[in-house]
C-alpha cells in the first residue's frame, strides 16, 4: 500500500503556483498611475514622441536613409509606451504575473538607446544641411544634405524635441532601475 501524497500547504493555489513566482508591481494601476513621476514622465514620451513623428514626417523625409530609423524609432516608440500606460491604467498588469519592474527597466533600456540613435541620426541630418554642397570634397564631409529653409527649421525642431524625448527615457530608466532594484 503506497502513502497518499502529503497536501498543498495551500490547496488553493495548486501545485503550479510554486513555479512562478509572485508578479511585482510597485506603480500603481488606474488613473492613479498618472500621479507618480513614472506615469508623467510616459505621457510626456508619448507627447513628444508623437511630436517628432509629427515634425519629421511633415519635413518630407528629405533624407530617408537618416531619417527612416527616426521615424522608425519615434512611431515604434510612441506606440509601445501608449500600450505601456493602458496596461497600466486598464489595471492588467495585475493579471499578468511576472516582474513588471524588470519589463520597465528592459523596455525603456531598449527605448533609451533607440531613441539616442535617433536624436544623432536627426542632428546630424540637419548639421549636414549647413555644408554648401560645392565646397565638398572627400575630406570635408561624407553627407549632404539639400534642405530647402522650411525643411530645415523643421528638422532643428525636431532634433530638439528627440533629445527631449530621449532624456524622458532617460529619467524612466532611471526610475525603473531604482523599482527594479527596491
Amino acid at each position: 500500500m503506497s502513502a497518499a501524497p502529503a497536501p498543498h500547504p495551500n490547496p488553493s493555489l495548486g501545485s503550479n503556483a510554486m513555479a512562478f513566482p509572485a508578479p511585482r508591481i510597485t506603480l500603481p494601476l488606474g488613473m492613479s498611475v498618472l500621479q507618480t513621476y513614472s506615469g508623467a514622465f510616459i505621457c510626456l514620451e508619448i507627447l513628444f514622441g508623437g511630436l517628432v513623428w509629427i515634425l519629421v514626417a511633415s519635413s518630407n523625409v528629405p533624407v530617408p536613409l537618416m531619417q527612416g530609423w527616426v521615424m522608425f524609432v519615434s512611431v515604434v516608440m510612441f506606440l509601445c509606451s501608449t500600450l505601456y500606460l493602458c496596461v497600466y491604467l486598464c489595471g492588467l498588469a495585475d493579471r499578468v504575473d511576472t516582474d513588471w519592474n524588470l519589463i520597465d527597466f528592459v523596455y525603456h533600456f531598449v527605448a533609451f538607446v533607440f531613441y539616442f540613435g535617433a536624436s544623432v541620426l536627426e542632428a546630424a541630418t540637419t548639421a549636414a544641411a549647413a555644408v554648401e554642397p560645392d565646397r565638398v570634397n572627400a575630406t570635408t564631409a561624407a553627407v549632404v544634405t539639400l534642405l530647402d529653409f522650411r525643411q530645415y527649421s523643421i528638422n532643428v525642431v525636431a532634433t530638439i524635441f528627440s533629445f527631449v524625448v530621449t532624456l524622458c527615457y532617460a529619467c524612466s530608466l532611471g526610475l525603473a532601475l531604482r523599482r527594479w532594484k527596491l
